[in-house]
């Protein structure tokens, strides 16, 4: 009881599923949607620009080009992304499109990609955060940023137990506050030198001729595109909407749709903006500052608000916000790592708990994956932005390729009238070629300085995926052959319900959706015990996991086939003359709802003796107790401790 009070004090009060009114509370609307998913994708333009405009070395007039190809390439990839929120309004993105449209191996590929890139997004944006903080502060601090990034890490992993919107409005202030110091700066910087608009773009296409003169056009172009590369930072965070549209509110596609435009909005005019005012602040980095700051100050000193001690005021309040950003879009990472998990889940590539959902209504287990799995890396990459960044953009860009590649081939096996095809063949095309394009680029170029780390790590996470699923799949086919056993059950003559007797023998079954196991325990008591018991009591308690929890019309269907398993039960046991009944529950603990469903039992039938069914496996291991929760040993244990009594009775498999 104690630790129930200490876990509502953190956690906050457990909610309650089944009420329609909870989950339209949790939902999303886009504006939080915006605030909550699309953190990621505006935070990148604090080191997206940058890394782009410093790839140009000397030649900084081709920032031109490069400030409307950013905005441009934002608009295709949100643009090829709608289709994806179309198409699987239920979530999953990139891992759900490559899964149905190119292959399970290849959405293997792509989750394993989408995991890993979600875990760097929170690594990432805590290092980024910190450094950003830092600058402010004595460098006595420098040695104390790994532990100021564990810290933040952990408040994030509270924050997001508790659940999603909790985590989201308090950090909306923050949003707000970049978006709108960034707006300003960028709008006065621009107006500020709008004189030399006019003369920007003849001046810029004489200088790049001067250019393509003296190193070709070729020469030219590769650097463009080494650039254009160099900055694929900008462009992340893009897919997090099409990821986790089951936590929009309804309609959930249009919702996603107007999010999307949100973020293409505010990250093409930001990282475009940006870029923009490098050039007509004439932008040079400075030893101890990011890009952005030396620009920032420029901009404010011009503003004229007040003496120095202003200007470094305004110019702190401005980083602080953008460092604040870093840390909303740190949540990213909590709101989509889970979601992909859950999805894997649901296929058997990661273990099954990973769809659960906690008292709070949270993905519990992949929240805390996902935070402890950053912290590892910036244990090991001692929190280096350098590195952080060649990990996180070749993981994005994979997914990237992979989803639009398998929009390409859906449009062309699609080619119906009415449907827009080629209009939307060519805009996925066109995505490809640009993600598929920057993605072989950074490989190549950043393979020695981490880039060969994003493979091994997304190859051993694929090798370990693959060796789950496969003992998933030899499980179910074992239960199976246990169902096809006892198929041949053949029901008696009668057809009267016969209610059980309160004061008789009861035997109590808590069964899942196997109707072999649950008559495999059935008929083992009445061969060890024939004739004792005379009323049979058929209990089911249904987890509400990520996916029946993904719309009203998923958890009624688990409602539906909950009730049809135990009807199959009692209809059995009617047809042989036998008194039977059933009980069924709904929560986000089966071993929490299993338990309490039991205690009513046995008010209401004192005489009650609990079986249930638990799978034996040949060789016995920590792998297949990670695999298999040990829901029967906890219920066993929770009831022994209430005075009940409850057998198990071995189903090798």
């Amino acid at each position: 009881m104690k630790n129930k009070k200490i876990r509502e004090i953190i956690l906050g009060k457990a909610l309650d599923p089944m009420k329609v009114e909870t989950r339209h509370s949790m939902a999303l609307v886009a504006f939080l949607a915006w605030v909550g998913l699309g953190a990621d994708g505006l935070s990148s333009s604090a080191y997206g620009p940058e890394e782009t405009f410093k790839a140009l070395g000397g030649h900084a007039h081709l920032g031109l080009y490069m400030a409307i190809a950013t905005a441009v390439t934002v608009f295709i990839i949100a643009l090829a992304y709608n289709q994806v929120i179309e198409l699987f309004p239920t979530g999953g993105g990139g891992y759900r499109v490559a899964t149905k449209l190119v292959g399970p191996y290849m959405g293997l590929i792509s989750g394993c990609a989408l995991v890993l890139d979600y875990v760097l997004t929170i690594a990432i944006s805590i290092a980024s955060g910190v450094d950003a903080l830092a600058s402010f502060l004595p460098l006595g601090f420098q040695p104390y940023k790994l532990w100021a990034e564990v810290f933040f890490i952990g408040l994030l992993i509270v924050m997001n137990l508790r659940g999603l919107k909790e985590a989201i409005q308090i950090l909306l202030p923050i949003f707000l506050g970049f978006v709108a110091t960034h707006l300003i700066l960028i709008v006065y910087g621009i107006v500020a030198h709008a004189s030399h608009l006019p003369e920007l773009i003849p001046n810029t296409l004489v200088e790049t001729t001067e250019l393509a003169s003296s190193i070709g056009w070729t020469g030219v172009a590769g650097m463009l595109l080494l650039a254009y590369s160099q900055g694929g930072g900008t462009y992340t965070g893009l897919e997090a909407v099409s990821n986790n549209v089951n936590l929009l509110a309804e309609p959930r596609v249009r919702t996603g749709k107007v999010t999307m435009l949100y973020m293409a909005l505010s990250l093409a005019f930001t990282a475009g903006g940006i870029i923009l005012l490098y050039l007509l602040w004439d932008a040079k980095p400075t030893p101890g500052e990011t890009l952005n700051a030396s620009t920032f100050k420029s901009i404010i000193a011009s503003m004229d608000l007040g003496g120095p001690l202003v200007n470094q005021v305004l110019l702190v309040i401005v980083l602080a916000f953008e460092a604040g950003l870093l840390f909303v879009a740190a949540n990213t990472g909590f709101l989509g790592g889970p979601s992909v998990l859950s999805n894997m889940a649901a296929d058997s590539w990661v273990p099954h708990k990973f769809r659960y959902l906690s008292t709070r209504l949270v993905t519990q287990n992949g929240i805390l994956v996902m935070g402890l799995a950053a912290l590892a890396i910036l244990f090991w990459t001692a929190g280096s932005v350098t590195l952080l960044v060649v990990l996180y953009s070749i993981s994005v860009f994979l997914t990237f390729a992979i989803s639009l590649f398998g929009l390409c081939l859906y449009w062309m096996r699609n080619r119906k009238e009415g449907t827009h095809w080629l209009r939307r063949l060519l805009l996925s095309l066109v995505g490809f070629v640009i993600c598929a394009g920057i993605l072989v680029i950074l490989v190549f170029e950043r393979f020695a300085e981490g880039g060969w780390a994003t493979a091994v790590i997304i190859a051993a996470i694929a090798a370990l995926c693959i060796v789950i699923r496969k003992h998933y799949g030899q499980t179910k086919r074992a239960i199976h052959s246990v169902d096809e056993v006892f198929a041949a059950q053949p029901f008696g003559p009668g057809a009267e319900p016969i209610e059980p007797d309160p004061d008789h023998q009861t035997a109590v079954f808590i069964v899942g959706t196997s109707r072999g196991g649950g008559l495999h325990a059935l008929l083992w008591v009445q061969r060890m015990f024939p004739g004792h018991f005379k009323n049979f009591i058929f209990v089911n308690a249904r987890t509400v996991d990520s996916h029946a929890y993904g719309g009203e019309g998923a958890l009624e269907q688990m409602r539906s086939e909950a009730a049809k398993t135990l009807e199959f039960f009692v209809d059995f046991c009617h047809s042989h003359g036998m008194a039977s009944a059933s009980y069924i529950g709904f929560g986000t603990d089966a071993v929490d709802e299993v338990t309490r469903l039991c205690e009513d039992i046995s008010e209401d039938f004192p005489n009650a003796i609990f079986f249930t069914s638990k799978l034996i496996f040949a060789t016995d291991n920590w792998f297949t107790r990670l695999l298999h929760n040990q829901a029967a040993l906890a219920v066993q244990r929770r009831l022994h401790l209430e005075g009940l009594q409850m057998v198990i009775l071995p189903m090798k498999v």
